[in-house]
C-alpha cells in the first residue's frame, strides 16, 4: 500500500462502469496476456465472488477479453472487445462460480492456450480502485501487482539460479527493488519474481534463459499513465529512502504533522509524498500533466450529457442530469446554485460512466461523479481556477490514500460506504483546501462525509452500475458541501478522522456478502428490482 500515488486514487483514467470489474479485471488479463511467449488464441475465464454475480452488468467479461487482446484501461475499444477478440481469432468463453470460497471476492481464473499451443494458468483478484494483482501461476503462488516492472522466471528450484537471475539484471544496470522466488516444494518448479526500476532491456531475458535450470523468462511492464512519469534520473538509492521516509504519512495524525512540519496545506503534503515516490522508482514525476488530463477527463465526463444525454448499458438511466438541469427554475429550484451545480455535474458522470464512456475513477468508477461534481461546481459558481482545482484534486488524492491505506475503497470489500463514502470525503476535504481552511479543518470535513454515510451499502440493480448508484453520487456531492461547511464554521468532531476511517472499515467487514456488490441484496432484491431484472432476462 506504500506505493500507492497520484494516479492510484485520482485513476485510473478508465472506460467504464466500474474501477474494480471493468479497469482491475482488464488489468488481470492484461498481465496475463504479458506472461504468454505467443498472442492468445483460447481462453476460458471463470469467476468467483462478486465478479460471478454482476459479470456483464459491470463490463467485467468484456474487460477481461480486452485485456488479453492488449487494450489499455480507457480505449474506447474496450466496449467492442468480443468482435474485436473474432477479428484476431481468439475464441473465449466464461464459467461462474459465485459459491466457491476465494480470498477475495473479485478473483478470477484465466487458462489460456496461446498460438505456438502452450497453455498457462493464472488467478487474479481486482482488489479496488482498478489495481490488481496476479495471485497464482500454473498452481504456484506468486504476488505481482504490475506496480512495478517484474521479471518473471520460470525455473526449476535448485542451487544458483537466483544468483545467475540476480547477475544477469546488475549486468544491465537495472536496480532491483524486491526479489521473491515461489514453489510448491523444495526441488520441484518454481517462478522468482524480480520488481526493478525503470524498464528492461531484451538483453536481461536472453542472459537468464541461458541457465540450464530456467525455462522461459517473462517481462510485465509497469503500469505509467500519460503524463505521471517522464525523464528517468538516478539518484541514490539512499537519498530516495530518506526522502521518502520525511515525507510519508500512513494515518491522518501524520498528515497533519507532515503539514505542521512543511508549513502547507494537504495538497502540499501529498504532491511532496508524490515527489518522493516517484524518485524512489527513479523518475522525474509531472503530476500536473497528470492532474490537467484527469481535469479534462473529468469535465468531459460531466459535461457531455448535460449536452446530448446517453443511454446507459442497462438501459436504467440515460438523461437525468439535463432533466434536474432543466427543472431547477428560479420558481422550481429547492437548492442553491452550487450544490444544484454539483448534483448535476455528478448525475452526468454517471451517466458516462454507466455507458462505457470514460471516466476518472476517484477513487472508483462507481463514485466518480462526487469528486468532479463538487470540483466542477465549485470552478463555475465559485470562480476557482486552475491551480485551485488542482490543489483540491491533491488534497482529495491525500484523503483517499489514507482510506485506501488503512481500510478499502472496494465496493466488494466494504459495502457502497467505501466507494461513494469515500468519494464524499475526498471531496469536502478538497472543498475545504480549495475554500482556505486549514488542514485540521480538512480532515474534520472528510470524517464529517464519511460518518453521513456509513453503513452504506452497495446493492446495484441487475449488478448495473446505475441504480441507485447514480442518484447516491448526486446525493454525496451534497453530502460533501455539507460536511465542508461545517468544518469551515471551526466545528471539530469528537472521533478523529482516523478512528472514523477504522470504523467504516469495520462496519464495512460485517456486512454479509449480498450487500457487498453482489447484487443479491438491499434495493436490488427488492420486488420491483426483481422484476425488472426477470424481464430483462
Amino acid at each position: 500500500m506504500e506505493t500507492l500515488g497520484l494516479t492510484d486514487i485520482i485513476g485510473p483514467i478508465m472506460v467504464g462502469p466500474s474501477s474494480s470489474h471493468t479497469a482491475g479485471a482488464l488489468r488481470i488479463a492484461r498481465m496475463a496476456k504479458s506472461l504468454l511467449a505467443a498472442p492468445p488464441a483460447q481462453a476460458t475465464f471463470t469467476l468467483y465472488g462478486s465478479f460471478a454475480c454482476t459479470q456483464s452488468g459491470h463490463g467485467t467479461d468484456k474487460a477481461l477479453v480486452a485485456g488479453l487482446l492488449g487494450m489499455a484501461p480507457d480505449d474506447l475499444g474496450i466496449r467492442d472487445s468480443f468482435e474485436r477478440a473474432c477479428e484476431v481469432g481468439l475464441e473465449f468463453s466464461f464459467a461462474c462460480d459465485p459459491s466457491k470460497p476465494v480470498e477475495h471476492p473479485n478473483t478470477v481464473d484465466l487458462h489460456v492456450v496461446d498460438q505456438r499451443g502452450d497453455s498457462l494458468e493464472v488467478r487474479g483478484a481486482s482488489i479496488g480502485g482498478g489495481a490488481a494483482v496476479i495471485k497464482r501461476i500454473d498452481g504456484i503462488e506468486v504476488n505481482i501487482t504490475g506496480e512495478h516492472t517484474s521479471l518473471v522466471v520460470r525455473q526449476r528450484d535448485e542451487a544458483g539460479v537466483l544468483a545467475h537471475i540476480a547477475g544477469c539484471v546488475s549486468e544491465c544496470d537495472v536496480n532491483i527493488g524486491t526479489a521473491r522466488m515461489f514453489r510448491t516444494r523444495r526441488g520441484s518448479g518454481a517462478y522468482t519474481v524480480l520488481e526493478v526500476d525503470g524498464a528492461l532491456p531484451p538483453a536481461v531475458k536472453e542472459c537468464i534463459e541461458r541457465h540450464p535450470a530456467v525455462y522461459d523468462v517473462r517481462i510485465v511492464a509497469a503500469d505509467s499513465p500519460a503524463g505521471e512519469l517522464v525523464d528517468p534520473y538516478s539518484p541514490s538509492a539512499e537519498e530516495a529512502e530518506l526522502r521518502f521516509s520525511t515525507c510519508e504519512f500512513t494515518t491522518g495524525n501524520e498528515l497533519l504533522a507532515r503539514c505542521e512540519e512543511q508549513g502547507g496545506s494537504l495538497s502540499d503534503a501529498f504532491l511532496a509524498r508524490e515527489e518522493a515516490l516517484a524518485a524512489r522508482g527513479g523518475h522525474r514525476c509531472d503530476a500536473q500533466a497528470y492532474l490537467d488530463r484527469a481535469l479534462g477527463v473529468m469535465r468531459a465526463s460531466a459535461t457531455g450529457p448535460l449536452r446530448e444525454p446517453v443511454l446507459s448499458m442497462g438501459g436504467l438511466i440515460g438523461g437525468e442530469a439535463r432533466a434536474v438541469r432543466r427543472s431547477r427554475t428560479q420558481e422550481t429550484s429547492v437548492v442553491d446554485e452550487l450544490t444544484g451545480c454539483a448534483m448535476e455535474y455528478a448525475l452526468a458522470v454517471l451517466e458516462t460512466n454507466a455507458s462505457m464512456g470514460r471516466i476518472v475513477a476517484a477513487p472508483t468508477a462507481g463514485s466518480s461523479g462526487v469528486v468532479p461534481g463538487v470540483l466542477l461546481a465549485l470552478e463555475e459558481q465559485r470562480g476557482y481556477d486552475a491551480d485551485t482545482l488542482r490543489r483540491g484534486l491533491l488534497a482529495a488524492a491525500a484523503v483517499g490514500y489514507l482510506i485506501a491505506r488503512n481500510a478499502t475503497v472496494s465496493g466488494a470489500e466494504g459495502g457502497c460506504q467505501a466507494e461513494v463514502g469515500s468519494a464524499a470525503a475526498m471531496a469536502a476535504a478538497a472543498t475545504v483546501e480549495m475554500a482556505g481552511g486549514t488542514p485540521n479543518q480538512a480532515l474534520a470535513a472528510a470524517g464529517n462525509a464519511l460518518c453521513a454515510l456509513m453503513g452504506l451499502v452497495c446493492d446495484p440493480v441487475g449488478g448495473l452500475v446505475e441504480v441507485p448508484c447514480q442518484k447516491r453520487n448526486a446525493t454525496a456531492a451534497a453530502t460533501a458541501l455539507v460536511s465542508a461547511q461545517i468544518a469551515l464554521a471551526g466545528i471539530g468532531n469528537l472521533v478523529d478522522f482516523d478512528e472514523t476511517v477504522s470504523t467504516m472499515d469495520a462496519v464495512g467487514r460485517s456486512l454479509p456478502f449480498e450487500l457487498r456488490e453482489s447484487a443479491l441484496g438491499g434495493i436490488a432484491a427488492s420486488p420491483s428490482a426483481c422484476a425488472w431484472c426477470e424481464g430483462r432476462a
